[in-house]
């Protein structure tokens, strides 16, 4: 073991130390923004505030300091590898012991889950969070399901470690086996919130012939639509959208459906 070796990981360690620290402090920038916003929304409409430049620049630093995180990071475990002995590794779990494994499983799981979380990742952890009580698009795929089902339901709980949404579907639909409310738990990618209701510049300006996801008039459930006219340019609160294969006498009749219940169209959607 030689000691420039042994610099070049304290000069990397000291490297990602630098990193991190400025991922906080990102993230506490991010977060006094999304203060901001929330309390006065409307701000973002005045002439000359520049609050959405600003928070779109301060993720675009997030995703650029959580990059070169994960580079130095892998580097560092590369140059420990070459240091380390060579042999069977078994010996060493031995004399850790039982107890002692069991230590270090929490201590490894507390760090990696919680405290060496990006700013972004956590950012969107508490995000998930504060969805308790609101209604959210949910992905409910039967096993084996040729295509997705996208339901509204309405958020009981969030788990941070697991990364799960424990949420309840309070209208099934008159073919479901029983009549009940029925309660999942989805992983986050099952999961895309709603614009808010009061507020119609949380909502995407999605063009005309862009794909989305919306309720459809009436139901619970979200189908592939095409956008005729969106919501700002109407200069109201509601889509003008082309449903799938909701032909009627031989054309697509246009339907509006409420900002708050269009969503993006998630990547690799199965009609």
């Amino acid at each position: 073991m030689s000691s420039p070796d042994i610099v070049s990981i304290l000069d990397n360690s000291k490297e990602l130390d630098r990193v991190r620290k400025e991922q906080e402090d990102i993230l506490s920038e991010i977060n006094k923004l999304h203060k901001k916003l929330q309390a006065t929304p409307e701000v973002v409409e005045k002439p000359g505030d520049n609050s959405l430049a600003r928070l779109k620049f301060l993720y675009t630093q997030a995703k650029e300091l959580s990059e070169s995180e994960a580079s130095i990071s892998n580097l560092l475990i590369n140059q420990i590898d070459a240091l380390l002995p060579t042999g069977p590794q078994g010996q060493t779990r031995r004399r850790i012991g039982k107890e002692g494994n069991e230590q270090k499983r929490k201590r490894v799981k507390t760090e990696s889950d919680i405290s060496r979380l990006t700013p972004s990742m956590r950012g969107q952890l508490e995000a998930c969070a504060n969805l308790k009580g609101e209604q959210v698009a949910a992905r409910v795929t039967p096993r084996n399901a040729d295509k997705d089902e996208w339901f509204v339901v309405k958020v009981i709980h969030f788990d941070k470690e697991s990364k799960e949404f424990e949420v309840l579907d309070e209208e099934p639909g008159d073919d479901e086996e029983s009549s009940g409310q029925r309660q999942y738990k989805l992983p986050m990618a099952n999961i895309i919130p709603f614009p808010k209701s009061n507020d119609p510049s949380s909502a995407q300006d999605f063009p005309p012939g862009r794909h989305v996801l919306a309720v459809y008039p009436g139901t619970t459930a979200l189908y592939k639509a095409t956008v005729v006219q969106g919501h700002r340019r109407r200069k109201t609160e509601d889509y003008v959208l082309e449903f799938d294969d909701d032909e009627e006498d031989g054309s697509l009749p246009q339907r509006t459906v409420p900002f708050h219940k269009v969503v993006p169209l998630p990547e690799g959607h199965r009609q």
